[in-house]
């Protein structure tokens, strides 16, 4: 008997650390800065672009993205510009901020994110990836420049 209520108040206190820790992810999420936010975003959106999967990278970039610059148009600047690089060998943030307003875009959240880049055709590179907030709540990549 006492075997069995053990194994039950064992059940319990499994049962409610595993609802404290589910109710804990949006805290700490929330918790993040919009910097790290928008870093994944970038992130995971220039892993499409390092793959050479130029349409998916336009069709998962923001709204505003998209109303700027068409598919095609966004395919043949990175075969031009992105192309002759090569393959990407190293990237590391060089700076992350926040803001909520950029020259000749609409006021909204930002993050302009800058990357040291090493590439096999390239040996020092500058990316600046800007995602925003999004219209869904999503951070997307809403500009993405290489020097």
């Amino acid at each position: 008997m006492k075997v069995r209520m053990w194994q039950m108040e064992f059940k319990i206190v499994a049962a409610f650390s595993l609802l404290m820790l589910l109710a804990m992810c949006p805290v700490v999420r929330a918790q993040q800065k919009p910097e790290q936010l928008a870093q994944q975003s970038a992130e995971s959106w220039l892993a499409l672009v390092d793959a050479g999967k130029y349409a998916e990278s336009w069709q998962v970039a923001s709204q505003l993205f998209k109303a700027a610059v068409t598919l095609e148009q966004w395919q043949n600047a990175l075969r031009a510009s992105r192309d002759p690089f090569g393959k990407v060998l190293s990237r590391k943030v060089k700076s992350a901020s926040y803001t909520k307003t950029l020259p000749g875009a609409p006021d909204g959240e930002y993050v302009v994110i800058q990357y040291e880049s090493s590439f096999e055709h390239k040996q020092a590179a500058v990316e600046t990836v800007t995602p925003m907030m999004d219209k869904d709540g999503k951070w997307r990549v809403s500009g993405y420049y290489i020097k």
